[in-house]
């Protein structure tokens, strides 16, 4: 992926994980991107609550991937580096 296309893809996710931060912010928690890689694997880091809640797998899953997938859909997956993968 070129960096124009990438830049591009960064700017939609944002805008998928701002729309959904509200909620995320409610229960203490927050969603940082770090980067997204030639696969359209986004990284993020989630903050605050969200590092230790038990139910972050499924906000990731349910919450956080449904969101940037709807705005980007060529997104394969969604991968919190302080967290283990939802099942």
């Amino acid at each position: 992926m070129d960096a124009k296309t990438k830049q591009e893809l960064l700017v939609r996710v944002d805008q998928a994980i701002k729309n959904i931060r509200p909620y995320l912010e409610a229960d203490g928690g927050d969603v940082k991107v770090l980067d997204i890689d030639d696969d359209y694997v986004v990284q993020v880091e989630l903050l605050g609550a969200c590092e230790a809640c038990p139910m972050s797998p499924m906000t990731m899953k349910a919450g956080i991937e449904e969101a940037v997938k709807r705005v980007a859909p060529e997104v394969k997956s969604i991968n919190a580096v302080n967290i283990a993968p939802a099942n």
